[in-house]
């Protein structure tokens, strides 16, 4: 009896050990943000900003691999870091970064948009997984961080839309997809 005990407890340990592989990370976005983006901070993402002067261009225009930098507020008070991935337009582009939908979890390509008065991307509303679409927050942010050799834009033109003729539903589907994809390295 013993022994068929123990065979079952040894079964059990493989089948736990291998629905959670060795590479498995729970992500925090400031180490997230620097591994991707090529901007070599280090600290919570409250410091990135008064740390990247002198070592880093920065501004308020949002730049391809470039960091957005959130101000930390009541709500975040260690503040936040993502990288953008894709600029769609003036005030909406695309960023990836850790640890904000889920804890530890990686999104990719999910989007945000500047909701400040001034356009000038102080403030920000962010693609949330909960309720599948821009948060019900707005953040402030410092503004952007641009790495060494950030381009100015894309390099390909992005195409004119007109919102009325694009159905929603496809955005918000990808984006639901991208949120759950989990980083396994």
């Amino acid at each position: 009896m013993m022994v068929r005990g123990l065979a079952a407890l040894a079964a059990l340990a493989s089948c736990t050990l291998a629905a959670a592989p060795a590479t498995a990370r729970f992500w925090q976005c400031a180490p997230y943000a620097r591994e991707i983006s090529g901007v070599n901070i280090h600290g919570n993402a409250h410091t990135w900003w008064g740390q990247a002067a002198g070592k880093y261009a920065r501004g308020s225009a949002p730049k391809k691999g470039a960091v957005m930098s959130f101000a930390a507020s009541g709500r975040m008070r260690l503040g936040h870091v993502a990288m953008v991935s894709r600029v769609v337009s003036e005030r909406e582009v695309l960023l990836t970064h850790a640890n904000w939908s889920r804890r530890g979890g990686i999104e990719r390509d999910v989007r945000a948009v500047d909701v400040s008065d001034a356009g000038d991307w102080s403030r920000v509303k962010v693609w949330y997984a909960g309720n599948g679409g821009l948060g019900t927050s707005t953040y402030p942010v410092n503004g952007f961080i641009y790495a060494d050799g950030a381009p100015e834009r894309d390099v390909a033109p992005l195409p004119n839309v007109t919102m009325a003729a694009v159905s929603p539903a496809p955005i918000v589907a990808a984006q639901r997809a991208a949120s759950f994809t989990l980083e396994l390295e």
